[in-house]
């Protein structure tokens, strides 16, 4: 099983497509090449954490069809555009505003928005958010894991395991 983060898709929204500079012609080509590009990275066995902003202006039965047609279990760390419907939708396995998530030796904190400082942060955690949507010049260990900035597919583990070398400490 890979694990995946990803934020600000904003499936639906209209005005993504003009203010986040997006390189689609119309709000139905941008959802589905997000579906799509999900899909071909994370497969069915696969975890996503998506650092909220699912989507805008949707409804309960089409947040149900969007997220029933994405691969891998989902947990959703809520932002600033998601209302009840994407909330209370039955496909997460866990829907919360923070969390800390620790694969290996690695502490992730995991909020929609940018911290200035955080838990082990001077340990070697990594923050992952969202919101900036690649605007923020960001810290170090500090990533946005936006679509945005992500070729509008989630991003693996192992990538921000790359850029983010633990120091081991010297025997």
């Amino acid at each position: 099983m890979a694990v995946f983060f990803t934020s600000d898709t904003h499936f639906g929204h209209g005005g993504a497509l003009g203010l986040f500079r997006r390189p689609f012609a119309s709000v139905a080509e941008m959802d589905e090449a997000m579906v799509r590009r999900w899909n071909e990275t994370v497969g069915a066995g696969d975890e996503v954490w998506h650092l909220g902003d699912l989507a805008v202006g949707r409804k309960p039965d089409r947040i149900h069809e969007l997220l029933a047609g994405l691969n891998g279990t989902k947990h959703l760390i809520a932002g600033n555009n998601d209302g009840p419907a994407a909330l209370e939708a039955p496909h997460w396995a866990s829907v919360q505003h923070y969390a800390e998530l620790e694969i290996g030796d690695r502490l992730l904190v995991l909020c929609h928005y940018p911290f200035r400082s955080w838990n082990r942060m001077a340990r070697g955690a990594i923050n992952l958010h969202g919101h900036s949507h690649g605007r923020l010049d960001p810290l170090p260990r500090q990533l946005d894991v936006g679509v945005d900035v992500h070729d509008f597919r989630p991003i693996p583990f192992e990538a921000i395991e790359a850029r983010f070398p633990l120091r081991r400490a010297r025997g």
